[in-house]
């Protein structure tokens, strides 16, 4: 079976690709376990070496995940997982609308019907972000029935994605699921372009003996989860 990780380079994505070459199977099409012998990471922009915890197995490639033709080619067998995580976060999302919708709707798009395309009923995972809720109405607990509200251009292009996944789902066009990931910490490097991007930052920059100004009240409570369990929550 072939696994393909669109924002394969990120963060989540490396560290999915790890998990899944570590395993060496994971649940295919068939709804059985099936032997992993090729997983595509793709990203707009790839390390310049295969990075560590990843084999002859593992292939990197750079491109535009809003060109149609490329997203096709990415996924080009029956037989095949694709973890969909390429996406303009919150705040670039706020910053620029248009790059947002292209990449978010238009990316999201290709990957579904390149899916679609498929013999057979590929799955889909689609990495969606708990920036569908938002609001002063929120409940304290938030579940599949909850009234999604997002709030940003991000929150927005995550929601229809859901309902995209669903509905190509109910279709039997694939068999997909939406993961809604809240804040993921600690993510090493420098900072993204995500609103909540500090979380890291209040931990990450004081180990490294420098200075992180904390851009909200000292209250605020947020859903944080560890990589690890995000990966696994992804398989």
């Amino acid at each position: 079976m072939k696994v393909v990780i669109t924002g394969g380079a990120g963060f989540i994505g490396l560290n999915l690709a790890r998990s899944i070459v570590k395993r060496g199977t994971l649940t295919g099409p068939s709804g059985q376990l099936e032997e992993v012998d090729s997983i595509l990471l793709f990203d707009q922009v790839i390390p310049d070496s295969l990075p560590e915890g990843l084999d002859e197995r593992a292939i990197m490639q750079a491109g535009d995940i809003s060109d149609r033709d490329t997203v096709f080619g990415l996924v080009d067998r029956d037989d095949i997982s694709v973890f969909h995580l390429a996406s303009v976060v919150s705040g670039g999302g706020e910053k620029d609308f248009d790059l947002a919708m292209r990449v978010n709707l238009d990316g999201g798009r290709h990957v579904f019907e390149a899916a679609r395309a498929r013999k057979g009923l590929p799955r889909v995972v689609f990495a969606s972000s708990v920036a569908v809720f938002g609001g002063r109405a929120m409940p304290k607990v938030v579940g599949d029935t909850t009234k999604q509200t997002p709030q940003t251009t991000y929150g927005m292009t995550k929601t229809i994605g859901e309902l995209m996944v669903n509905d190509y789902t109910r279709k039997g066009f694939f068999d997909g699921r939406s993961v809604r990931l809240p804040t993921i910490f600690i993510r090493p490097g420098k900072p993204n372009a995500a609103a909540s991007s500090f979380c890291s930052g209040v931990f990450r920059e004081p180990l490294n003996g420098e200075e992180c100004i904390l851009p909200v009240k000292a209250d605020v409570q947020m859903a944080l989860l560890g990589y690890r369990n995000a990966v696994a929550g992804f398989i």
